[in-house]
């Protein structure tokens, strides 16, 4: 009609800028090696929006976590940073670096005063936890029962914490011992489970998952 604006399906001018689109996974190219790629090269990727970690000298891309394996970690941490003392502080999917690999736990328990210097990556030595939350897949499954546990343990990491969400949640606590890492705890939803190290903590596996207790 005469005197109205013109419609368009276009956004106005300066819209784009107040809303950007999602950005896009950015493609990069690698060098080629023919001795594998290492922690340095590692330390180089650009960011992807996905979890790349070094493992035996190849890069191993893993999307990001569905949201009950995301909703799980976060409480996890939850947890342990209301029994955190003040020696240490705990993390989300940081960088680590053990031995010749680089690897992203989910929750990282490290010394404060090496994380509070803002670091790309810690060194094994920084770190006195670790835990893997499963993900659904036999790959996934197999890098967090048989590929990382033994690197974490041959690095030195006192304690490692594997939560399994098919069929649980349940978690598992492992001491590093004399031939690797020791079973110390096992708990399922609705029985308390308890860690002794890095620090004292107990919990109810249920509360990593489902509805909001509070």
């Amino acid at each position: 009609m005469e005197g109205d604006e013109a419609m368009t399906a276009l956004p106005d001018e300066g819209w784009l800028v107040a809303h950007p689109p999602p950005r896009r996974v950015r493609l990069f190219a690698l060098p080629p090696t023919t001795d594998g790629y290492t922690v340095e090269d590692w330390l180089k990727l650009p960011e992807t929006g996905e979890r790349i970690e070094l493992i035996d000298g190849s890069f191993v891309v893993s999307p990001m976590p569905a949201y009950d394996h995301a909703l799980a970690a976060k409480r996890l941490v939850r947890i342990l940073d209301d029994a955190c003392p003040k020696d240490y502080e705990i993390v989300e999917t940081g960088n680590l670096e053990v031995g010749e690999d680089g690897l992203i736990p989910d929750i990282v328990v490290g010394h404060a005063e090496a994380i509070l210097e803002g670091p790309v990556t810690l060194s094994a030595s920084d770190v006195v936890c670790v835990v893997e939350v499963v993900s659904p897949g036999k790959v996934n499954r197999d890098r967090d029962y048989t590929i990382k546990p033994p690197k974490y343990a041959a690095a030195g990491i006192p304690v490692f914490v594997r939560v399994e969400l098919q069929d649980g949640p349940r978690v598992e606590v492992f001491n590093l011992g004399e031939k690797g890492y020791e079973l110390v705890a096992e708990a399922k939803a609705g029985t308390m489970l308890t860690l002794e190290h890095p620090f004292p903590v107990s919990f109810d596996p249920a509360v990593l998952t489902g509805p909001r207790s509070q």
